[in-house]
């Protein structure tokens, strides 16, 4: 039985209307005031939140390197000379771009300041969409319902959330992005759907793929809602042409640019790939340590209580609006312009988010991809609705039991969330153990000595940073450096004679690309096992029993090979063999590989872009093995005869 029709509601309404002061609702500034100052606490707090655990990861460090090369004119590369799109989110690459470029300060403070802004309003407005379901529904709400913060806050309390608030990576513009779309299709669902309207909302959902590419999924379920809502044809073509002119324009670009048909860390990653038990390790990663299930069990089960008991809807008024006459049944069309319709699709993008993490194994920061989907899933309840019954409906009444489950749900939420607030984060969170995940800003907190690590050289502190500068300026010739055992020295494989004036210059071969490229000039070739940044590491097949985000790993003999440096002992490590290298030279001649190389490193002419365009399928799926003697037999090649004994 709806509240509206109700006897003690009924009872309200003539105390109310026979003019009894103590039977009136609240007033409507009060409500206004609790709703808007909630939201203002809220996301208050998650700014303070973010700012006590302000820091930069190691990744985020690899963004600002690509930054730094488009400011001093090398294109959105990250080593000069080499086509590869290193970073992940390309509107958060040209965002840093941007604000680097006019206000000229330390990219690290960009990158702080842009996370800290766009995380606090992606709470403002996912909450302020929330709202907008419910606040000020004549016959549904009523004017005594306080708008109280409640799946806002357990975002919030999530320590990772707090944590990938600021992180130098794109979560920040991914959640402001997701809130943004959020609001849009409420106000969108709530309104007569203008032209000006749709195509605002088309195009800010068309952004999608370019903020991040899982996000298609969001992007894909908006843009077919509102491109199937009943309108003109010239409408639907106008949705399509804003939605995918810039998309679509980048598409192009980044394949015949990057020769890829997606950024390069999803070739690295393979991001297609699919490991189960890995992706569910992680999924409990996250989950179990908060006891994430409580809150949103508790609210969203007495939010699903009061809609299905039609107690109070958000949507009532909307949805009988365009539910059509009594008996007629409503095409499926009408009813996705409906705020239902909307929570729906927010609700379905969500879990569709967490299956796709949990199916490629997640991610070895914990908490860290997962936290799209949880906020897509908190959004809908991101304030939750408590109506506080009139003098006359205290006592044994619906209105009394209905704010009493109100009351208890938010007062449950505020109690975890503190609880969870206090928790440090993930337990034993800097060692890395069997599953491979870790807490990277406890992690790198603890190997640096910062309490707070944000600007390029507080990583100096990390083992082997110093070593690696002081090797750099120690060798004049160039060459490759390659971490050595010890922590305090790393292995400097020269060029071959005669060297020219000024050397040949230094190559860097590391894992961590952001500390490592950030330290260092970017006349410095920095390359990687796993391929983030290094094409031929990314076309590696996938070590099955590898650490989830790590499971790649080029041997350093191809980086002898493919560099060209001095291929025989005493100049080369003791690690490293005289025939591999031999092997990995003979390898590269691979008329595939050759190609696949030739598409990042030639002179992009017109007709090598329109072969990027047309091959950059293929070149995403190409791959070989990583053990030189193996990759020559698979190419049909003559091995080199084997080294003679000295």
């Amino acid at each position: 039985m709806s509240l509206s029709t109700s006897p003690d509601t009924a009872r309200s309404a003539g105390s109310a209307a026979a003019g009894h002061p103590a039977d009136q609702p609240l007033p409507r500034s009060l409500t206004r005031w609790v709703y808007l100052g909630g939201v203002a606490l809220t996301a208050a707090l998650f700014f303070w939140g973010a700012w006590q655990r302000r820091w930069i990861a190691d990744d985020g460090l690899i963004v600002l390197r690509t930054v730094r090369n488009l400011l001093a004119g090398n294109g959105p590369v990250f080593n000069a000379g080499e086509r590869v799109e290193a970073n992940t989110s390309t509107v958060w690459t040209y965002l840093v771009y941007a604000f680097g470029w006019l206000t000229e300060i330390r990219l690290e403070y960009v990158v702080l300041t842009l996370a800290l802004v766009l995380s606090g309003a992606a709470i403002a407005l996912g909450m302020l969409g929330a709202g907008s379901l419910w606040n000020n529904r004549a016959g549904a709400l009523g004017r005594s319902t306080l708008l109280l913060p409640a799946g806002a806050l357990a975002y919030i309390a999530v320590p990772p959330a707090r944590d990938f608030a600021t992180s130098g990576l794109e979560t920040c513009l991914v959640i402001f992005w997701i809130s943004l779309v959020w609001l849009l299709l409420v106000q969108w669902s709530q309104r007569e759907p203008t032209t000006v309207r749709v195509l605002v909302l088309a195009f800010v959902a068309g952004l999608g793929p370019l903020v991040r590419p899982e996000m298609v999924i969001v992007a894909g379920l908006a843009l077919l809602m509102i491109f199937l809502t009943p309108g003109s044809w010239q409408r639907r073509a106008s949705i399509v042409a804003v939605a995918g002119a810039l998309p679509v324009g980048y598409q192009i670009w980044r394949m015949g640019y990057y020769a890829l048909p997606y950024p390069n860390t999803a070739v690295s990653k393979d991001a297609g790939g699919a490991k189960w038990s890995q992706g569910f390790a992680y999924l409990w990663n996250l989950v179990g340590p908060y006891w994430l299930w409580l809150p949103l069990l508790v609210v969203g089960g007495y939010v699903g209580w009061v809609l299905l008991g039609r107690k109070v809807s958000p949507a009532d008024s909307e949805d009988k609006a365009s539910a059509g006459p009594t008996g007629v049944r409503v095409p499926l069309t009408q009813r996705l312009h409906t705020p239902t319709a909307v929570v729906a699709l927010m609700l379905g993008a969500g879990l569709l988010l967490a299956v796709y993490s949990v199916r490629v194994g997640g991610d070895f920061m914990h908490g860290r991809v997962l936290l799209p989907a949880l906020f897509c899933l908190i959004l809908p309840i991101a304030v939750l609705p408590v109506r506080v019954p009139a003098r006359g409906q205290w006592g044994r009444t619906p209105a009394t039991a209905l704010f009493a489950a109100g009351s208890l749900a938010w007062l449950a939420t505020v109690v975890w969330a503190i609880s969870v607030s206090t928790v440090t984060g993930m337990p034993n969170g800097t060692v890395v153990g069997k599953s491979g995940i870790v807490d990277e800003r406890a992690f790198y907190i603890l190997n640096t000595g910062h309490e707070h690590p944000i600007r390029s050289e507080d990583y100096l502190d990390y083992p082997r940073m110093r070593a690696m500068v002081e090797a750099i300026a120690n060798t004049p010739d160039g060459g490759v450096l390659l971490p050595a055992a010890a922590y305090t020295y790393w292995d400097v494989v020269p060029p071959p004679a005669p060297i020219p004036e000024g050397g040949v210059g230094h190559v860097v071969y590391f894992l961590n690309l952001g500390m490592t490229s950030m330290n260092v000039g970017l006349d410095v070739r920095v390359l990687d096992q796993m391929g983030l940044a290094y094409p031929l590491a990314a076309h590696t097949e996938r070590l099955d029993d590898g650490r989830i985000g790590h499971d790649k790993a080029l041997y350093p003999d191809w980086v002898i090979a493919d560099t060209g440096m001095v291929d025989v002992h005493p100049w080369l490590p003791w690690y490293l063999d005289e025939d591999w290298v031999r092997q990995a030279k003979v390898a590269l001649t691979c008329p595939e590989t050759e190609e696949l190389l030739q598409s990042s490193r030639g002179e992009l002419t017109r007709p090598l872009f329109v072969r990027n365009l047309k091959k950059a399928f293929d070149y995403a799926g190409y791959r070989f093995d990583r053990v030189p003697e193996y990759e020559i037999e698979r190419c049909g090649l003559t091995p080199p005869p084997p080294v003679e004994p000295r």
